[in-house]
């Protein structure tokens, strides 16, 4: 009973809307590398509610990066799901990220990559917004060593 039960919970595939999403980061992470950023971490979970799609280096910045992937405009534009509750979601995540860092980077920033398409898109629609929006004030940065 007990390894039937593992065996399906083994085959359980993800929602199509979480494999379109899963589709959009990796979009994104190619398009980041070959900009020459060094990806540090995805999908980096800190509880139930925070997440940082992408952590990656740009020289010495520390970079967090949303992803947002639509099939096309006629659902938004994908910034637009960067609400001030998502950027201070996001903003606690980053928090938490630092704090467990030995060394903090002299500078971060906050981008948003937008992905227009759908799954196996040879060619999706990549939009990369660096700067997007700022640490949320309500936050100090940690001590810096």
């Amino acid at each position: 009973m007990i390894a039937h039960l593992r065996e399906l919970l083994r085959r359980k595939r993800n929602p199509r809307h979480l494999d379109t999403g899963e589709w959009g980061e990796d979009c994104a992470a190619r398009m980041l590398k070959s900009k020459g950023y060094k990806l540090l971490g995805r999908r980096v979970r800190f509880g139930p509610r925070f997440e940082l799609d992408i952590v990656a280096r740009q020289d010495d910045t520390l970079v967090f990066v949303e992803v947002k992937t639509r099939k096309n405009e006629d659902f938004g534009r994908p910034i637009a799901a960067v609400d001030r509750r998502k950027r201070h979601q996001l903003s606690k995540a980053a928090l938490r990220y630092m704090e467990r860092m030995r060394k903090l980077p002299p500078y971060i920033r906050f981008d948003v990559v937008e992905v227009l398409g759908t799954v196996g898109d040879p060619q999706p629609r990549i939009e990369h917004i660096e700067n997007a929006f700022t640490l949320d004030p309500i936050y100090r940065l940690p001590f810096r060593a």
